[in-house]
C-alpha cells in the first residue's frame, strides 16, 4: 500500500514539473498571454490526465490549481503561489461557504439520527411489516429515493435500517449494496433540496440562470438517475437477475449464504466509518426520530430556499422564486434551523442527551471533510480556468464544430464517465467538466440543459462503478458486504443503463434538430424495460425467489 502511494505521489510530481516546464519554455519563447488561448484548457486537462493515472482526486485537482496560477502568474513563483492562496483557494473557500456550512450542518443530523437509535427502530418495524422479497426490495428502493438530502447520509442509514428486513427475506447483501448504491448518487443528483444540487449551482456560471434553476432544468435528462431507477423497478417486478448477482442471489436463497461480512470490513478506514457513522442501539430509539427530523430539514431547506428567493424578487411565483434563490445562502439558513430543531427535538425525547449532541458536531463535521476539500478543490480549478479565459478558447472552437454538436451530450457523457471512474468522485468530475460544458453550448440552445446533463450523469455514472468510489465503499459497509463482491456484481448493471443513457443521449442530439429533444426520455424508458424483459428471456424465463416469495 506504501509504495502504491509513493509512485502516485511521484507521477504526481513528475507530471506537475514536466508541465510547468512546458509552460515556462513557451511562455520564454512567445511571450505572449495564455488567456483565450488553446492553452486556457492545459490545466483541467492536466488534472484529468492524472487522475486518470493515479486515480486520486485531490492531488489532481491541486495540480492543476497550480499550473493554472502558473500561468495567470507568467511563470512567476512568488505570484504563483499568491494566486493560488487568494483568487485560487481563498476565493474557493469564500464562494463556496454557504455550501460548505450546509455540509457540516448535514454531516452533525447523520451522527445526531444515527446516535439516537432510530434506524434500528425502524428496522424492527420494517421486519413484522414487510412480507415479501419484493416488497423488501421496493421498501429498500423507496427508503433510498426519500432520503435525497446527502449521499453519505443514504448508504449509511438506508443500509443500517434495512438489512435486517432483507436478511429475513434471503436477499443477498450484494444485492442490497447495488439498491443503496443506485439510490444515493443518483438521487442526490436530481434532487434540489440536497447537497448534490448545491455543489453544482456553486460550479454554474450562466448570464441567464441562477445555479438553481439551471439545475432543476437540467434534471429531465439526467438520463442515467432516471433510467437506474426504471431498471430497478422493473428488475424487481420481473423478478429475475443477470451477471454475478444471480449466483448470490441463488446461494442466498437454497444455502441461506447471504455473504455478509462478520467483521466491519477488513481496510481499517472503512472499519472506522462504519464504527462511527453507524447506528447506535438506545432502546428509546423509535421510528419518528427518524422520521420527524428528515422531514423537519427538508421543510426547512425548502423554506430557507423560497424565502431568500422572494428576497431578490419581491413579489412572485414560487417557481420564480425558487429559479432566483442563491442555494449557498437558503440550504444554510433552512439547514440551521433544522439543526436546532432536531437537537431540542430529541434531548425533549431523551434519546439524545446534551453532551451526546454535543460531541455529535465534530463527528459530523468529520464525516463530510472529504466532501469539502473536493468542493473546495475543484472550485479553485474553476476560478484558475475562469481567469484564463477558457470560455472564449472553446466558444471559438466549437463555433467551427456546428456539424457536430448533436454528438456532443454524447461525447460528455462518455469524458464524465470516464474521469468520475477513474477518480471516484462525482464532485470533482463535474467541478472539472461544468466551466467547459457550460462554455460549449449556446445558453439559447435546448442542447445547453442536456450538455449539462450529461456532464451529471456521467459523473454520477463513472462514480456508481469506480470501486474507489466513497459511495460505492459506503454502500458495502452499509450492507456488511464484502467491497469487491459489490463492485464486480453491480457493474453489469451500471454499464447496461449507461449504455442506454449512451444512445438516449446521441438521440437528444438529432432530436434537438428537430425540436423534439424530449421525446429521448420515453424512448430510453421503454429501451430500459424492453432490455430486462429480453434478458431475462435469456435467462431461461425463470423467475427467481424474489418474485416467488
Amino acid at each position: 500500500m506504501e509504495n502504491k502511494q509513493k509512485s502516485k505521489l511521484l507521477v504526481a510530481a513528475v507530471v506537475c514539473l514536466a508541465a510547468a516546464a512546458v509552460i515556462a519554455i513557451v511562455q520564454t519563447s512567445s511571450g505572449s498571454a495564455f488567456e483565450g488561448t488553446g492553452w486556457s484548457l492545459f490545466p483541467p486537462l492536466v488534472a484529468i490526465v492524472l487522475a486518470l493515472l493515479t486515480k486520486e482526486a485531490y492531488s489532481s485537482l491541486f495540480v492543476g490549481i497550480f499550473l493554472g496560477a502558473f500561468m495567470v502568474s507568467k511563470c512567476a513563483v512568488p505570484d504563483t503561489v499568491d494566486t493560488i492562496t487568494t483568487l485560487g483557494i481563498t476565493d474557493a473557500i469564500a464562494g463556496t461557504s454557504g455550501i460548505l456550512l450546509f455540509l457540516v450542518i448535514l454531516g452533525i443530523i447523520v451522527a445526531l439520527i444515527n446516535k439516537s437509535g432510530a434506524s434500528r427502530a425502524f428496522g424492527e418495524w420494517a421486519k413484522k411489516h414487510i412480507k415479501t422479497k419484493a416488497g423488501a426490495l421496493l421498501a429498500t428502493f423507496v427508503l433510498g429515493v426519500l432520503i435525497f438530502i446527502d449521499d453519505y447520509f443514504n448508504c449509511l442509514t438506508v443500509g443500517s435500517v434495512m438489512s435486517p428486513v432483507t436478511d429475513s427475506k434471503k436477499i443477498s447483501r450484494v444485492k442490497l449494496a447495488y439498491i443503496i448504491d443506485a439510490t444515493a448518487a443518483p438521487v442526490c443528483m436530481i434532487a434540489p433540496v440536497s447537497s448534490w444540487a448545491a455543489a453544482v449551482s456553486s460550479c454554474v456560471e450562466s448570464e441567464n440562470y441562477s445555479g438553481i434553476e439551471l439545475f432543476i432544468r437540467a434534471i429531465p435528462y439526467n438520463f442515467y438517475s432516471i433510467f437506474t431507477f426504471v431498471f430497478i423497478i422493473t428488475l424487481i417486478l420481473l423478478g429475475f437477475d443477470y451477471g454475478k448477482m444471480s449466483g448470490y442471489e441463488t446461494k442466498a436463497e437454497k444455502e441461506g449464504n447471504l455473504s455478509k461480512l462478520d467483521v466491519a470490513l477488513n481496510d481499517e478506514k472503512e472499519e472506522m466509518k462504519v464504527q462511527e457513522y453507524g447506528p447506535e442501539n438506545p432502546a428509546k430509539g423509535r421510528i419518528c426520530d427518524l422520521v420527524i427530523p428528515i422531514v423537519v430539514l427538508i421543510f426547512c431547506s425548502v423554506w430557507g430556499l423560497l424565502r431568500n428567493g422572494y428576497q431578490s424578487i419581491g413579489e412572485g411565483t414560487f417557481i420564480e422564486a425558487f429559479s432566483e434563490t442563491d442555494a449557498t445562502v437558503g440550504l444554510p439558513w433552512g439547514g440551521i434551523i433544522a439543526l436546532l430543531f432536531i437537537v431540542i427535538y430529541l434531548m425533549v425525547r431523551k434519546v439524545v442527551g446534551f453532551e451526546d449532541a454535543m460531541k455529535c458536531v465534530p463527528k459530523g463535521f468529520m464525516a463530510m471533510v472529504p466532501a469539502i476539500t473536493i468542493l473546495v478543490l475543484a472550485t479553485a480549478l474553476k476560478n484558475m480556468t475562469g481567469m484564463l479565459d477558457a470560455p472564449t478558447f472553446v466558444e471559438t472552437v466549437m463555433s467551427n464544430m456546428v456539424g457536430l454538436q448533436w454528438a456532443l451530450p454524447a461525447i460528455v457523457f462518455i469524458i464524465a464517465c470516464l474521469i468520475a471512474f477513474a477518480t471516484g468522485t462525482s464532485w470533482g468530475t463535474f467541478g472539472i467538466l461544468i466551466p467547459i460544458v457550460s462554455a460549449v453550448f449556446p445558453e439559447t440552445s435546448s442542447l445547453f440543459f442536456v450538455g449539462i446533463s450529461a456532464c451529471l450523469a456521467g459523473a454520477v455514472c463513472g462514480d456508481h462503478c469506480s470501486p474507489i468510489s466513497d459511495t460505492t465503499i459506503m454502500s458495502s459497509a452499509g450492507a456488511h458486504c464484502d467491497h469487491i463482491a459489490h463492485v464486480e456484481t453491480q457493474l453489469p448493471y451500471a454499464i447496461s443503463v449507461a449504455v442506454i443513457s449512451f444512445i438516449c443521449y446521441l438521440l437528444a442530439g438529432l432530436f434537438d434538430m428537430a425540436g423534439i429533444t424530449a421525446l429521448s426520455i420515453p424512448i430510453g424508458i421503454v429501451l430500459t424495460i424492453g432490455f430486462l424483459i429480453v434478458m431475462k428471456k435469456r435467462s431461461g424465463g425463470k423467475k427467481s425467489a424474489v418474485s416467488e416469495k
